[in-house]
C-alpha cells in the first residue's frame, strides 16, 4: 500500500467514489452510466482541469505527463486513478468513514457490473469483500450481502440486519445507486 503525507490521503479519501469509478469505467465504460453527468457536473462547478485529466485516461491515456498540467489537489485525485489503474490494491479504501454518499456509488457500480457477468468487477468485488470481513462490523455485514446484492435481493431490512444507523445508511444509498443503474437499462 501505498504511504501518502496525510493531506493527500484526505484529498483522495474526499474523492475515493470518483476514483473507484473512473478505474472501473476504463475496464467497461458502461458499467458507469452516469459517469458522463457526474464529469459534467464536476466541470460546471470548475474543475475543467481534472475533468479534461480524467476523460484522457478513459481515452486510453496512462502517461503520467498528464499530472503537470494540474493543480496539487487535482493531481493527487488523477495520480490515484492512474495508480488504480496500473495496480488495484492501491485504490483508496471504499469503506473508510464509511461515507455511504461517496462510496454508494462505486459499489453499486461493482454489483451491477458483476451481476452483468463481467470477471473482472467480479474479482474487484471478491477483493473488496475480503477487505471488508477483516475490517469487521458494518464492513463484515456489507461484505456478506454483497452477493444477495449481485442476485438481485432488494429488501432493506433483510440487508440491513444487525447493521448500525451508519451502516443502513450506506445499504439505503447503495439500493438506492442500484435502482438508478436498472433504471437505464
Amino acid at each position: 500500500m501505498v504511504m501518502l503525507p496525510e493531506k493527500d490521503q484526505q484529498i483522495i479519501e474526499a474523492h475515493t467514489g470518483l476514483i473507484h469509478r473512473v478505474v472501473i469505467a476504463c475496464q467497461n465504460h458502461d458499467m458507469v452510466p452516469d459517469l458522463e453527468d457526474i464529469l459534467k457536473q464536476a466541470e460546471q462547478n470548475g474543475w475543467t482541469q481534472l475533468v479534461a485529466a480524467i476523460r484522457k485516461i478513459l481515452a486510453g491515456s496512462r502517461d503520467a505527463n498528464i499530472l503537470k498540467t494540474l493543480d496539487e489537489e487535482d493531481a493527487v485525485i488523477v495520480g490515484s486513478i492512474l495508480r488504480g489503474l496500473q495496480n488495484p490494491e492501491t485504490l483508496p479504501d471504499l469503506n473508510k468513514g464509511v461515507n455511504g454518499a461517496m462510496a454508494a456509488p462505486g459499489i453499486a457500480a461493482m454489483i451491477n457490473g458483476a451481476r452483468t457477468g463481467n470477471l473482472e468487477t467480479l474479482q474487484m468485488l471478491g477483493n473488496m469483500a475480503q477487505q471488508m470481513m477483516m475490517a469487521g462490523g458494518d464492513m463484515a455485514r456489507l461484505a456478506g450481502i454483497l452477493r444477495p446484492l449481485v442476485e438481485g435481493v432488494r429488501d432493506p431490512e433483510e440487508l440491513t440486519e444487525g447493521m448500525s444507523e451508519e451502516g443502513e445508511r450506506l445499504v439505503m444509498n447503495i439500493l438506492a445507486e442500484l435502482e438508478k443503474l436498472d433504471q437505464r437499462h
